[in-house]
């Protein structure tokens, strides 16, 4: 769902956006490079709405933004993504943010995890951006951060006519999605839900349905510009659950668990804010309870992606 903000709403954002970066010293390119990204595929302005003129925000304009809950967390949110430019864990950064939060009035879980961060309790910050990610991906609260069991369950139940299920898409045309879906678990060497090994149907099919969809691939780049997407597209838990953990993943090299690995320097600005788009622009969500993935696979991919509002990018 795409949020509409006015110009001065939008302006005050990226004035926030600016604010972060230079909390300690002028902007990087990067910096720069996010405010551009977020005028152009987000706000959907010309350049010249974006860095030229900014200024600090005066209390007003941040009463302005806090009257619209839905702009306040955008823009909270937007102003998180700048405290992880640099790469790093930047304390001064994430307590700017956490004070910005609570001057919006917005006290979502992600506001919870960056004051953790910024008080370098690493360990509290990842078991509730876990708790999160599950909460979102099930739709029922979860009392731990062991995520280990409900990932991988074949490995003490397999399912062998669920996996005989998957290998079917292979017969399927290959135009359709379903063999585009088992071409994707082909070429990366994944095993399909029912066998050990494998993820939860759960899990593995809505994600992996938008790895498909959108064209995204599995590299660390590709991970995280797909949870993007899902945080847009899906919207709960949108930033703990999904944008924080695959930022800490794939940008700052911090693994939230065994399975899904870490890595440095991923995070492209425009990358990232056009998938950020590219989710709010979706008209159906992959991870809801009812998308009916087996009716899915079955049809044209192409008419798959108009269904779900997702072209594969130039």
């Amino acid at each position: 769902m795409h949020i509409p903000t006015t110009l001065e709403q939008a302006r005050s954002t990226l004035a926030i956006m600016l604010g972060v970066a230079a909390a300690e010293g002028s902007p990087s390119d990067a910096d720069k490079e996010c405010i551009a990204a977020a005028t152009h595929y987000v706000f959907r302005l010309e350049e010249q709405f974006g860095l030229a003129g900014l200024t600090p925000l005066s209390p007003y304009r941040l009463s302005t933004l806090a009257a619209d809950p839905d702009v306040a967390r955008q823009a909270a949110s937007f102003a998180a993504v700048m405290a992880f430019v640099g790469g790093t864990l930047n304390s001064a950064k994430l307590s700017a943010v956490v004070k910005l939060a609570d001057a919006l009035n917005v006290k979502d879980d992600f506001v919870h995890d960056l004051a953790r961060l910024a008080l370098g309790d690493l360990h509290e910050a990842k078991a509730n951006m876990i708790r999160a990610n599950l909460e979102s991906i099930t739709g029922r609260a979860w009392a731990t951060d062991d995520m280990g069991p409900w990932l991988q369950p074949y490995d003490a139940e397999p399912d062998p006519a669920l996996t005989t299920r998957f290998q079917a898409l292979e017969r399927l045309p290959d135009n359709t999605f379903g063999y585009a879906f088992a071409e994707f678990y082909r070429h990366n060497s994944y095993v399909y839900p029912g066998e050990p090994g494998a993820l939860n149907f759960e899990f593995a099919v809505p994600h992996d349905s938008v790895h498909v969809l959108a064209g995204y691939d599995t590299s660390p780049r590709g991970e995280l510009l797909t949870s993007t997407l899902t945080a847009t597209m899906h919207r709960s838990h949108a930033m703990s659950g999904h944008v924080l953990p695959v930022i800490l993943s794939w940008h700052l090299g911090i693994p939230l668990n065994d399975v899904a690995g870490a890595a440095h320097g991923a995070f492209d600005p425009d990358e990232f804010f056009y998938a950020w788009a590219r989710g709010e622009d979706t008209v159906a969500d992959v991870f809801a309870p009812d998308w009916n993935f087996w009716w899915s696979a079955i049809q044209p991919i192409e008419a798959v992606r108009n269904m779900v509002g997702l072209s594969v990018p130039p």
